[in-house]
């Protein structure tokens, strides 16, 4: 299933890019498992993802938990609970 990806802030800087579109398999079927599977793509992913206290999570631009289904073609975006500019 394809995802839009985006990233801001600190989670942005570990990661390494602000946004990346995945296909996501099947088995994954909440945010949370997909947060679970970008970690495993590299140590920055593994860092940002480290700990889901400090992040916040947006789903097609509406705040949602990490426990919100996924469905094809959503735009994820993860970000610390405080950004600004």
């Amino acid at each position: 299933m394809p995802v839009q990806i985006l990233y801001f802030a600190k989670v942005r800087e570990e990661v390494g890019v602000a946004t990346e579109a995945v296909d996501v398999p099947a088995s994954i079927a909440t945010i949370s498992e997909l947060a679970d599977w970008l970690a495993c793509r590299s140590a920055g992913h593994a860092q940002a993802f480290a700990n889901r206290e400090h992040l916040r999570v947006a789903a097609d631009q509406v705040m949602v938990t990490f426990d919100t289904p996924l469905s094809d073609g959503m735009e994820i975006a993860f970000f610390p609970p405080v950004t600004g500019g």
